[in-house]
């Protein structure tokens, strides 16, 4: 068994990634390019015919090495139109992409795929849209350039982890919120001027090589690198509390909401009582939190906490911390989660309140392994999903380490994790709100109502599925030291165009492993945690996709699925669905990457990544396989 592990590996990943000869990615840099052209160049100003084979390696603005793409530079072509998903971000060996002095417009798509990028320069266009988180998967690039387009939003703390970086231009958009702590030793030119930034200028010992012109035009920016002296803190954390410069909240992408008065407050908890119209269950649950709420304000300054904060936080959080806390820092965050503020993660913005929160309409969605979650329908028509951790499953972590953890899972920003946007802590009480997703969970796509048959879904779905799943794993695997920790397919969302995101990430460090599972979550967890104490690791979570992907492709739960070896495995995967004789190839590549994943021994698994790339190898081979007949001329 470990022999054919080894070699399905080695085969997909010398077939998929490193292959250069074969007609197939010929012809896959061909229609990448032509692809781009289709979308952004609506004035044809790229005349690209392909006769011959190579004939795309001549095509303006393209070099080639070894027949594939390594260079695609077409600036200042007055090129109009938009930068379409899987067209580019085909060229897997493209190393310099420069689409400067154009009219492209709309948002970037996914570049996580362009693993070998150095050079990206997308200046001087009119894309929109946030700050492109895929960029931070490029550990290759050295040169980024953003600047004189439409970007919104916050820069990621995780620009930090570009550690090549030697330009970045940032320059001339409309940037918000505060500038993260540079400080990549080999960075030579930088700009962020003219933009929204806000607070303090981190003092590293890079960007205080940086002249103050290159921070201008933010009126909000501050800080001894600029000359320009920071204003004392917000008021709700006192007249006198002051943080040195690269330690403020602001630094960290946290909104703390302040409360109202004590008697505003009573008014409002009494309509929320009275006011809250729900089934019965759900009445009791937020009623709790209002008596809770109230009775901290009521005694306050009369006695201190009970809660007791000696809990060390684990190797995994210290890690992903990108500033030192200070005892300053320290005592305001307690201050803020022991007076039960809801506070906002990575710029979310602050547009309603805890008591707005619990005067909606609430839907009970589901029980689960951490707690109970339910769908919540603001006066404003917002919609959230509101998780209520279970305290007798999440109670053995400290109020100061559940914070400082939701702040660090509250940076993750990935299209294919489902958006934390707050989260909330009183004693007794935690609540953690995500952005709502309408299509359901894929626990409930797999198998339907319970007095229907489950059927397999359709191969190309499974094949979706599983690449949205493997982009939102391999992106906090890659940014962070964190893992998911609790992947299963009621852990799945389906958002508004179908694409799966991950829910419930990295929320596994907060419960006790001691706890007693559901028979039914244990067939996710990999050996060497279910038969122990444990942590899981990454190669846990890599286990539990192998698994997940054999209940999209069986459409049976994981507790049914017998322990089989890879060829077995196979012939029980055909066996539960009817695909047609043409559809077995397909099928057993995705039943190999099963198998693969969920190996025994951690060893012999994959790094995510890695199946992200075997998974994305597949889909260009369909591709290929699907325009081979007709051509590409």
């Amino acid at each position: 068994m470990h022999s054919l592990i080894t070699l399905f590996y080695l085969f997909f990943y010398f077939t998929f990634t490193f292959s250069s000869s074969t007609n197939s990615t010929l012809h896959q840099d061909a229609v990448s390019l032509l692809s781009f052209k289709q979308y952004a160049d609506q004035n044809n100003k790229l005349l690209y015919t392909l006769n011959e084979p190579y004939d795309y390696c001549e095509w303006q603005g393209v070099k080639c090495a070894q027949g594939r793409v390594v260079r695609y530079v077409v600036q200042g072509l007055n090129l109009h139109g938009f930068f379409s998903p899987d067209t580019l971000t085909r060229l897997d060996q493209l190393r310099v992409m420069s689409l400067r002095n154009n009219s492209l417009f709309g948002p970037i798509p996914d570049l996580s795929p362009l693993v070998n990028l150095k050079s990206l320069f997308l200046d001087h266009n009119n894309f929109s849209g946030s700050f492109p988180p895929s960029i931070i998967f490029l550990h290759r690039l050295i040169t980024l350039s953003l600047s004189h387009n439409n970007f919104t939003g916050l820069l990621p703390v995780q620009l930090t982890l570009l550690d090549r970086l030697i330009i970045l231009r940032l320059d001339s958009n409309s940037f918000t919120g505060p500038l993260p702590s540079l400080n990549q030793t080999g960075l030579k030119v930088f700009n962020v001027s003219a933009n929204n930034l806000t607070g303090p200028v981190p003092v590293t010992e890079t960007l205080s090589r940086f002249k103050p012109a290159l921070f201008s035009e933010n009126p909000g920016l501050c800080g001894e690198i600029i000359h320009k002296q920071c204003a004392h803190r917000s008021r709700f954390f006192g007249s006198n509390a002051t943080a040195p410069l690269s330690q403020s909240e602001e630094s960290q992408g946290i909104v703390v909401v302040p409360s109202s008065s004590k008697n505003e407050k009573n008014h409002k908890k009494t309509g929320l009582i009275l006011g809250f119209t729900v089934t019965v269950a759900i009445i009791a649950v937020f009623t709790v939190i209002a008596i809770a709420l109230i009775k901290k304000q009521n005694t306050r300054g009369k006695s201190k906490s009970p809660e007791t904060e000696t809990e060390n936080p684990p190797a995994a959080v210290m890690e992903v911390r990108t500033e030192v806390q200070t005892d300053t820092k320290v005592k305001k965050m307690e201050e803020a989660h022991r007076s039960g503020k809801l506070v906002f993660c990575c710029g979310e913005v602050q547009d309603y309140t805890l008591e707005q929160l619990m005067r909606a309409s609430a839907e009970l969605l589901g029980r689960g392994s951490v707690g109970t979650t339910y769908k919540a329908v603001m006066d404003s028509q917002l919609i959230l999903t509101v998780k209520r951790l279970d305290a007798g499953k999440t109670g053995v972590t400290s109020g100061e380490v559940f914070q400082k953890h939701m702040e660090i899972v509250g940076r993750l920003r990935h299209p294919n994790l489902v958006t934390l946007k707050a989260f909330f802590q009183a004693k007794g009480e935690r609540l953690i709100i995500y952005d709502y997703q309408p299509n359901g969970s894929l626990f409930n796509l797999i198998h339907g109502s319970r007095s229907a048959r489950a059927k397999p879904l359709h191969w190309t779905s499974c094949l979706k599925i599983a690449e949205d799943v493997a982009h939102g794993l391999a992106y906090i695997h890659q940014v962070s030291s964190l893992i998911h920790g609790n992947l299963k397919s009621s852990n799945v969302l389906l958002g508004g165009d179908f694409e799966a995101c991950v829910t419930d990430y990295c929320l596994a460090f907060l419960t006790d492993s001691s706890f007693t599972e559901d028979p039914d979550v244990v067939a996710y967890k990999a050996p060497e945690v279910r038969k122990s104490n444990r942590r899981a690791t990454s190669k846990s979570d890599v286990y539990a996709f192998g698994v997940l992907l054999l209940e999209l492709l069986t459409g049976k739960h994981p507790s049914k699925h017998p322990f089989l070896a890879p060829t077995d495995l196979q012939d029980w995967v055909r066996a539960m669905r009817d695909d047609d004789v043409s559809e077995d190839n397909r099928l057993q590549m995705l039943t190999e990457v099963a198998s693969i994943c969920s190996a025994t021994s951690p060893e012999q698994r994959p790094a995510m990544w890695q199946v992200l790339k075997m998974i994305q190898g597949i889909k260009d081979s369909v591709s290929m396989e699907d325009i081979a007949p007709t051509g590409l001329s």
